[in-house]
């Protein structure tokens, strides 16, 4: 496999940037293009971003390549995130540009796993990613400050770095159980056998 695009580092070892923050110890998932990390202040449990490897503020700055494993990566971890989370549907979202509700400079899309009956039922997603609750990067400066305001939120306070840790290793461990053996993880997700997305999981993973 060829090395990544230019600003882009390789993992593990070496620094992951989501735009200018480091955010290595938050990943769980890496590919030639993308990575994905769990969040600091998840909307609702199993709550991830998936970006790609280089610094890019919008998806038309992206290589063709760059978008169809972006892309290929959230659907990737989506079969993961059903299978451990019981998910029902996925809210998939990117919001592409500042006037978009994008808080980082960094491509980045949100992959929210859904149950019927959850907190954020009906429209209540859209309005947490385009409100206070979605912004990643107020979120990622607070943490990198040590903001004390974060006591006063009692519903969705910023988890610790143990926290993320654990649950990236936690993630990362599923995942290579899923690409290790499809037909179980298919199993395991309610996954037909003879569904093209089971057939896709073992001809590419």
């Amino acid at each position: 496999m060829s090395a990544p695009p230019s600003d882009t580092m390789s993992f593990p070892g070496h620094l992951i940037k989501f735009a200018a923050f480091d955010v290595t110890s938050q990943v769980f998932h890496i590919t030639k293009y993308s990575f994905a990390i769990v969040n600091l202040k998840p909307l609702l449990p199993g709550h991830i971003l998936v970006s790609p490897l280089r610094v890019k503020p919008s998806l038309a700055d992206l290589t063709k390549d760059e978008i169809s494993d972006l892309f290929n990566t959230v659907t990737r971890i989506e079969r993961t995130l059903k299978r451990v989370y019981k998910a029902e549907a996925f809210n998939v979202a990117v919001q592409d540009g500042e006037a978009a509700g994008q808080s980082v400079p960094h491509v980045h899309c949100h992959v929210i796993p859904r149950t019927k009956g959850d907190p954020g039922e009906g429209d209540k997603v859209h309005e947490w990613l385009e409100g206070e609750e979605g912004n990643v990067g107020k979120h990622q400066k607070e943490a990198a400050k040590r903001a004390a305001e974060w006591a006063k939120d009692e519903e969705r306070r910023p988890r610790s770095k143990e926290d993320m840790d654990k649950e990236a290793r936690w993630l990362r461990e599923e995942i290579e159980k899923d690409e290790l053996d499809p037909k179980a993880a298919a199993k395991d997700a309610g996954i037909d056998e003879d569904d093209q997305a089971l057939r896709y999981m073992e001809k590419y993973h």
